[in-house]
Parts: C-alpha cells; structure tokens; sequence
C-alpha cells in the first residue's frame, strides 16, 4: 500500500451521525474485483439519484469540493457491515485521511490495513474543522503524520494521537502481515520458551 508521511488537501464535511459502510459503498456493487475501482461507487445513493443524475445537495457534487481529499465525517463514521470496499471506495475516489468523532472498528482497521489514515479529533479540532468547512468551501489542511498534526489553512496547528503500531505502518507503507513478520525473532523466541516451559502446549 501507499506510505503515507504528510498530505495537504481540500476539507470536505461529510458531517452526519452513522455514516455507514452501506452508504459509502451499496452493497450491490460488492461483486466488483478490486482491480475495477470503486472510486465511481462512492456515496453512490447520496450522490446520484435513480436516474444517475448528480444531486445537487450532495457536497461532492458542489463546486470547490470535487477535488477534496481529506473528509471530515461525524461521530461513529465507518460503522455498520464489515466491508473493505467503502476504504477501497474512499482511496479510489482520492481520499487519503477521515477525520471523525469516532469510527466503526471494523471500517478504522479496514483504513489502517489499506493506508488510509484515520483521525480520531477531540472536539476542539472537530469543531474548528466543522467551522472552516462550513466558513469556506474548497478551505485545505495538511496532515503531518511524521509529526501528529494538523494544520488548517497554515496557521492553526492541532496535534492528534494515534497508536504507534498504527503510525509506523502507515509510514512505511506495511500490511499487518509485513508489521509481524518485522517482529519474527522475538516471536520464535516467545515460542521457544513458551514451549519449554510448557510443553504439553507445543507441537508433538
């Protein structure tokens, strides 16, 4: 997957409550190999009508947003069905951060495993995101990974947390299984005193 260090973008505010992965991707369009894309199929039943015209309403029908590649979502963004495809979706489409409350489990490991980075915002940063959204459309960050922060429109800068296993795979671009294996002598090293000291929970 894509490493991810710093990435500067325009903020898009996707701010409803439960945002789900049904929504981000229909379940009907599941059946896609990944190698198709899913960039079309994002918000697809927010996006276009029955007839496949845009909505007008929808935010990334709207001028100054089509671009955006950091999408500000509201509390419990991801949840619902485990599907990988909505974190396809939002990669294809160009997204490379969210920024949301709270995530679903499921949708926020999706994210980490597919390099999409996800940022769990305190309510100080969550709000002055929702303002600058709301404020100015087309308004940008940069998202510093290196350093944990962001930074809104140049000037203010906000530090966010993230786990370390989380960070590091992020940066160099490594599935879980790569994270393991970094980890394999000291797991045979785990297992070999493990074994010897409890040998009946060993190979026989």
């Amino acid at each position: 997957m894509q490493a991810f260090h710093r990435h500067r973008g325009v903020l898009v505010p996707l701010l409803g409550t439960n945002i789900d992965t049904d929504q981000i991707v229909p379940a009907r369009f599941l059946h896609r190999p990944r190698s198709a894309g899913y960039g079309n199929q994002l918000f697809h039943d927010l996006r276009y009508d029955g007839s496949s015209a845009e909505r007008p309403e929808f935010v990334l029908n709207q001028s100054g947003y089509e671009d955006g590649s950091i999408l500000v979502g509201g509390p419990n963004f991801g949840c619902g069905s485990s599907r990988e495809h909505a974190v396809w979706a939002l990669l294809d489409y160009g997204f490379r951060v969210v920024i949301a409350p709270s995530f679903g489990d499921i949708f926020f490991n999706n994210a980490v495993n597919n390099g999409l980075l996800t940022i769990v915002a305190d309510d100080a940063l969550h709000d002055v995101l929702t303002q600058a959204t709301q404020a100015e459309t087309g308004g940008t960050a940069e998202i510093d990974l290196v350093d944990r922060t962001v930074t809104l429109n140049g000037d203010q800068r906000f530090a966010f947390n993230i786990e370390d296993h989380h960070r590091q795979a992020l940066l160099e671009g490594a599935s879980e299984i790569e994270m393991t294996l970094k980890a394999l002598d000291r797991i045979r090293a785990f297992e070999a005193g493990h074994f010897d000291d409890k040998p009946w929970a060993g190979p026989r």
